[in-house]
């Protein structure tokens, strides 16, 4: 027999808590029949950043609404089609120069999420503005343990001129807690996963952390002993779900370990082991994990706001996985040449398809009686419209999920020339109850997200 349990069930071991997925036992009849209030299924909100724009004219799609018909970019999106709005149109007034000449790159990523003109300074006078995934974040306090993750994949200096004469803290955060305060990234899965599970004094999880080290164990042989009892209070599909769930969680660790191990002999230039199957890229491998450790940190409601830089703006990385040797900056300054055109819409297509790999997932993962795409909002983009004309408008944002009713997705939304990219931020802070009244160059509210 199954006996309901609540949302906030926690497997303990030594230095470790481990939340639980939703299960049926957590279910609104379940817990009417504890006399506990139904659980719904929170918003939640993602900010994925690319850095230095995209090939624009192989970028938008051609009609609108529901007709839309994919661009040989945006092309795998098809499958994911119905769970994808695009939107065009947009801008970030306040990312141009203003006078302030050059330093695109760092206004792109400091106006990305705040909407602010960065102040131009190469020192710690740095100016910028709150960004909306801070403004969502004060607005669901303390209703989660995590009140935000911030994520990366690039390493960034917080001091030093990183784009003519603008400080390195621009261009490598896009999420910021007050105008001079960046909130700088975390770039290694271990520390996220270990910051989602290791619980305690400080004393017991490094305890932990070395006894588990030297073992080579996974985190999950701390708690079983605890899952062992709390199976005995599950029915048969739960119990499943249980299984599957630490599966996943020892899955998340052995590609932690392959990750590691890949760019440890990259940096010393050894040759790669033989991984029983294709060689994991770098970046990519990198990029999935750190989804999956979005999912999981929604999954067990851990934190309902997330931003993830894929790069830092201005990224010069190369792309072998994708026979890309020139850097990804140096690319979008083409002026038209065929071969970097060629190369730097290989990246982009390749982005797409890491956003569509994305939103499958979310898909597949049950929250409540839906999936996580049913309650998140998946914001993907840049300030940067193309990267060779370094302009702010027509940004190329993909938004995906519904967001509990706030999006209906499926469409092409084609939004007037120059409408404030803020626009779609403050509809965001009021579906989650935030009261604030403007953000960055904001106009109001906009219109289109529902039908």
């Amino acid at each position: 027999m199954a006996y309901p349990i609540h949302r906030r069930t926690f497997l303990r071991g030594l230095g470790t808590a481990m939340a639980l997925p939703w299960l049926d036992a957590m279910s609104p009849l379940t817990a009417l029949a504890r006399n506990m209030p139904p659980t719904k299924a929170a918003l939640r909100t993602v900010f994925l950043f690319i850095p230095n724009g995209v090939h624009q004219p192989e970028w938008s799609p051609a009609g609108a609404g529901a007709d839309w018909v994919t661009s040989p970019i945006l092309e795998p999106l098809e499958a994911v089609r119905d769970d994808v709005l695009v939107v065009s149109g947009l801008a970030h007034h306040n990312a141009r120069a203003l006078g302030d000449g050059p330093g695109d790159h760092a206004r792109s990523a400091a106006c990305f999420l705040t909407g602010a003109h960065p102040y131009k300074t190469a020192g710690d006078d740095i100016h910028a503005g709150i960004s909306v995934d801070q403004i969502i974040a004060a607005a669901v306090d303390e209703q989660t343990l995590i009140p935000s993750l911030q994520l990366g994949t690039e390493g960034g200096r917080q001091s030093g001129n990183c784009d003519s004469g603008y400080s390195c803290a621009y261009s490598s955060n896009i999420s910021w807690a007050g105008a001079n305060q960046p909130l700088p990234h975390e770039t290694h899965p271990r520390r996220v996963f270990e910051r989602m599970f290791l619980r305690g004094s400080a004393g017991e999880t490094t305890d932990a952390r070395r006894k588990r080290i030297s073992r080579r164990s996974s985190i999950i042989d701390f708690i079983l002993e605890d899952a062992k009892g709390l199976e005995k209070q599950l029915g048969i599909g739960d119990r499943r779900r249980l299984s599957e769930y630490l599966a996943g969680i020892r899955d998340i660790e052995r590609r932690i370990d392959r990750l590691e191990q890949l760019e440890q002999l990259e940096r010393q230039g050894g040759d790669l082991p033989d991984f029983g199957q294709a060689p994991p890229s770098g970046i990519s491998e990198h990029i999935q994990l750190m989804h999956e450790l979005i999912i999981l940190a929604f999954r067990l409601d851990l934190t309902r706001v997330c931003t993830f830089m894929w790069a830092n703006e201005g990224s010069n990385r190369t792309h072998p996985h994708l026979d890309v040797g020139e850097g990804h900056h140096t690319l979008t300054h083409h002026k038209g040449n065929k071969n970097q055109v060629d190369q730097i819409r290989t990246i982009n297509r390749w982005q797409v398809e890491e956003f569509a790999r994305f939103v499958q997932r979310l898909g597949e993962v049950k929250d409540g009686e839906g999936s996580l795409l049913d309650s998140t909002v998946v914001i993907h983009g840049s300030a940067i419209g193309d990267g060779n004309r370094h302009n702010h408008d027509h940004l190329p944002v993909l938004i995906a999920g519904r967001g509990n009713g706030l999006v209906d997705t499926g469409r092409h939304l084609i939004t007037p020339k120059d409408t404030p990219m803020c626009n779609l931020f403050l509809s965001m802070a009021h579906a989650v109850g935030s009261s604030v009244e403007n953000i960055g160059d904001s106009s109001g509210t906009l219109p289109g997200l529902r039908l």
